[in-house]
């Protein structure tokens, strides 16, 4: 006799499906792979928009920036998003992280990977400090993103006034 798990029952989409069909519906002329790409940014810049558990105007600001960066994403594909990680930023947040840097490694060359991560420590640094627990989880990405702690250092390095662990 083989036995098969039992399924949950459906609920309502969580936070990361929501994120992907937006992703889906707004980047209409993206491959899978760009899509993916794009979710799992969105996903990192929340991670670190929630490190300090705060999530300032500035920085949603700066999460509007870096989305409107993405090449076929319309602004008000770039909006969506930001709405959705304004909605769901706890869930979105606690969401696979290792997923997220994981699809970046596979599937961004170097350069994006490092622009990624200079996006990210621009988010971090957005509310004018950087944290230790924002320091910490960045340290953690660029690792994951297969990137040297040089290339952290170099993405910080703009930010050195900001560090809360050197004030």
């Amino acid at each position: 006799m083989i036995f098969r798990k039992k399924q949950p029952p459906a609920g309502p989409p969580t936070a990361l499906a929501h994120l992907q069909a937006l992703v889906t519906s707004h980047l209409p002329e993206g491959d899978e792979d760009a899509r993916t790409i794009v979710v799992a940014i969105a996903g990192l810049l929340a991670s670190v928009a929630y490190a300090d558990r705060q999530y300032h105007e500035a920085e949603q600001d700066h999460v509007r920036e870096a989305l409107a960066r993405v090449h076929g994403l319309a602004p008000a594909g770039a909006e969506a998003i930001c709405e959705a990680l304004r909605q769901h930023l706890l869930e979105l947040a606690s969401s696979n992280s290792q997923q997220h840097t994981r699809n970046l490694r596979e599937l961004g060359d170097l350069e994006l990977r490092r622009d990624v991560l200079d996006a990210l420590v621009d988010l971090a640094a957005a509310d004018e400090d950087l944290s230790m627990s924002e320091t910490s989880l960045l340290r953690r990405t660029a690792t994951a993103l297969g990137l040297t702690q040089d290339d952290y250092v170099a993405a910080q390095a703009r930010h050195r006034e900001r560090l809360s662990v050197l004030r």
